[in-house]
């Protein structure tokens, strides 16, 4: 490659690496309004696990329960939830008092957010990798415990 074809290929990836990033660094740098001479608003990050109902961590767990575990483990987590009647290992049943006793509080949080293959069980256990709030993700571990004594 010779050096004429390398910096035009150099330049291409930055710029595009550039645009990918959100612009240029003279706009970054000028807020983005240095022509106006106002500033730019600030980014907003979205959270997509912030608590529904004015913060509320548990009842986040609950209606993130509902969506996506009820379908294989039932509503009362007893592994028997409608999409589970094809699946192999069948979903885990947590009012299984000998399970609840083996499981660390670590281990069941580990697999709601990484998933089964985490943690050397079956990868049809989906992860959930959008639970990125620790306090729902203790509030569905508390909810998966809660399970045990029914």
């Amino acid at each position: 490659m010779n050096t004429r074809t390398f910096t035009t290929s150099l330049a291409i990836v930055l710029g595009l690496a550039l645009a990918a990033c959100g612009g240029s660094k003279s706009d970054n740098a000028s807020g983005g309004g240095a022509a106006s001479g106002t500033a730019a608003p600030a980014p907003t990050t979205p959270t997509p696990t912030a608590p529904a109902g004015g913060g509320d961590p548990t009842a986040k767990a609950k209606e993130i329960f509902s969506q996506r575990c009820v379908p294989c483990h039932g509503a009362e987590g007893k592994g028997d939830g409608v999409a589970s009647k094809g699946l192999t290992p069948p979903p885990r049943n947590f009012g299984d008092p000998a399970w609840q006793a083996s499981v660390t509080d670590e281990h069941i949080e580990k697999i709601i957010h990484y998933g089964g293959a985490a943690v050397g069980k079956a990868p049809t256990m989906p992860a959930n990798p959008d639970l990125n709030d620790a306090a729902v993700l203790a509030a569905l571990r508390a909810h998966v415990r809660s399970l045990g004594g029914k």
